[in-house]
């Protein structure tokens, strides 16, 4: 019986898409690319969700890498780029809905230490069952370990969960770990009718 909705967070709840940031504060698109290349593309990502370094150090690891001229640009994507982070159509009112229809909601992320900035503009923290930051555990998605973590963390059984992320890796991962598990293609409609059955 299900009893748990579980989200990721990027291009499920909230949009991410660093196009935005670069569109608003690069002057090229040759910046544009190098900054895309280094900063969104680059090890500092992964590391911030990791949480082996801050979202507020990306810049002056990242620079190093990129020609002088562009670092003011770089500077205003690595402390802003989450002005991107946009609600997805329907995600609150889906939160809500499933929560008034007594199933307990989590969010499992990846994500940097910015995410407690960000997040409460969605939803304030205490909405949720239980959420989980990929930077406070060490561990990423679609890793088991991080799936297994938030079951253990909030003792929930992982066939009463049914996990949602755009990524089918990360929809593999909670798979494995024994929960049930969609993919997220911005079809919250589909995704009812699943609960629903």
């Amino acid at each position: 019986m299900l009893k748990n909705i579980i989200f990721d967070m990027g291009n499920v709840l909230l949009d991410y898409d660093p196009e935005i940031p670069l569109n608003e504060f690069c002057r090229s698109e040759e910046e544009k690319d190098a900054i895309r290349r280094e900063l969104f593309e680059g090890p500092e990502w992964v590391q911030g969700d990791m949480g082996t370094i801050r979202d507020a150090d990306r810049y002056d690891l990242v620079k190093e890498r990129v020609p002088k001229e562009m670092h003011p640009a770089l500077k205003k994507c690595s402390y802003s780029w989450d002005i991107c982070l946009k609600p997805i159509e329907g995600a609150r009112e889906f939160c809500r809905k499933v929560k008034a229809a007594g199933y307990g909601v989590y969010v499992l992320s990846n994500a940097s230490d910015k995410f407690y900035e960000y997040f409460p503009k969605f939803l304030p923290f205490d909405f949720f069952n239980g959420i989980l930051v990929s930077a406070d555990v060490h561990m990423i998605k679609p890793d088991i370990r991080i799936y297994q973590h938030l079951l253990e963390k909030y003792q929930l059984q992982a066939e009463e969960c049914l996990f949602i992320d755009d990524r089918p890796e990360n929809v593999e991962g909670a798979k494995k770990a024994g929960m049930q598990a969609v993919v997220f293609e911005n079809n919250y409609d589909k995704i009812a009718e699943y609960i629903e059955k």
